[in-house]
């Protein structure tokens, strides 16, 4: 197995308080690129670091000597950019039953990005502009089908993997953006790869987290018993719920709970109780560390009955997906895309194995693994790369390399 196009980023030695920023401007691109950058010293053990996988070799194993370090650029940003507001927001109708929210941030002449949130159900936030420059992006967010401030909330009818690629399509169409950066993490990878290889022709680059590709087998890894070795404590919360008898298929369990239109068993808010364990069980296994802010999410009756609901809706059904492995089978509509991947080496909701398959499908994306990271986009490793695939893919883009 080749390791072309690999990189594990060792963690940094140094605290996570990183130093005041200095800035330089930049205007090699299209308009004027504001480049954050740590101190030389920071930036120098940072790049010193990135090595790809073939740090030792069979020859090196016993001194352990590292080989030369696979060098990024010095000038790159590789850390989150400051709260901004968006410049415009709005809502599209979609169908007749949906309307999603959108907002725009950034730079309103800037290369477009569309960020594509996770869940399914998940919803966007305000720290998802963070990844991308304002100077240079045109920074586009939205809510899926029922998630967010879309409407009408959790609903599940005409809630497909094709729906939402209809709506990315009548989005761009709506702002005028002729072609897309495209960044996606966990589900949002997964909606990435489905769109892309729909509509090729429409991404300029993408810039993939946290893969997850809805085969069989990371359902069940997830939400059937595997990951319950790592996070027992988590684990037993969700599978008491369900009574023993029906623990055959807890995916099958939940959506029988998530989906109930008996009155009495609303009236004892059994569905709500049902999206709290489900939304919990993802929320405490998301980080490498417990992350509080994280887990008090599931406390949220309303974001876990979208959350909860459409996760569901979409695990029962394959993601809609013709076979199991549709995504991989149609990775040639896209191995010409610029593509970085990020992916923490300790992601239990979303195992390195699914990351790894995609790799070998297409060894021409730049895939990138942040050894001391889990499933969040918000850890330290995995957050730094994320921003220094969007720094890379401006300067790619800005010169027509897509």
């Amino acid at each position: 197995m080749s390791s072309i196009g690999i990189t594990i980023i060792p963690p940094p030695k140094t605290s996570f308080l990183l130093p005041p920023f200095t800035h330089t401007w930049c205007t090699t691109t299209l308009f004027p690129i504001k480049i954050r950058r740590t101190s030389e010293k920071r930036n120098s053990i940072l790049l010193n670091q990135s090595r790809n996988l073939e740090y030792y070799n069979s020859e090196q194993q016993e001194n352990l000597e590292p080989m030369e370090p696979k060098i990024l650029s010095p000038a790159i940003n590789r850390n989150m950019y400051p709260d901004i507001e968006p410049y415009n927001t709005g809502f599209l109708k979609v169908s007749d039953i949906h309307t999603i929210y959108y907002e725009q941030s950034g730079n309103p002449d800037g290369l477009p990005v569309v960020f594509l949130h996770g869940g399914p159900g998940g919803g966007t936030s305000p720290t998802n502009r963070k990844f991308f420059d304002p100077v240079s992006y045109r920074i586009i967010l939205f809510d899926q089908r029922g998630a967010g401030k879309s409407t009408p909330h959790a609903c599940l009818e005409e809630n497909t993997t094709w729906d939402l690629i209809n709506d990315i399509e009548k989005l761009r169409e709506h702002l005028q953006v002729p072609e897309w950066l495209v960044f996606g993490g966990s589900w949002g990878s997964t909606l990435a790869l489905a769109y892309s290889e729909s509509h090729p022709e429409k991404v300029t680059g993408m810039v993939l987290r946290g893969i997850f590709l809805l085969r069989k087998k990371e359902i069940d890894w997830f939400y059937e018993g595997g990951a319950s070795a790592i996070f027992p404590d988590a684990w037993e919360p969700f599978r008491d719920l369900i009574p023993e008898s029906e623990r055959g298929c807890f995916v099958d369990a939940y959506h029988k709970r998530l989906n109930s239109n008996d009155k009495e068993t609303q009236e004892k808010s059994c569905t709500y109780a049902a999206a709290r364990a489900w939304t919990k069980w993802e929320m405490m296994t998301a980080h490498l560390l417990p992350n509080e802010v994280t887990v008090k999410r599931g406390d949220d009756d309303e974001f876990c009955l979208a959350f909860a609901r459409i996760e569901n809706h979409y695990f029962v059904n394959k993601g809609f997906f013709p076979s199991d492995s549709y995504l991989l089978d149609n990775i040639d509509k896209i191995k010409h895309i610029n593509t970085v991947i990020v992916q923490g080496r300790y992601d239990v909701c979303c195992p390195l194995m699914s990351a790894w398959d995609l790799h070998k499908a297409w060894p021409e994306a730049d895939l990138r693994i942040v050894p001391d990271a889990g499933h969040s986009a918000n850890e330290p490793g995995t957050s730094s790369e994320l921003v220094a695939a969007t720094e890379k893919m401006k300067r790619i883009i800005a010169e027509g390399g897509h």
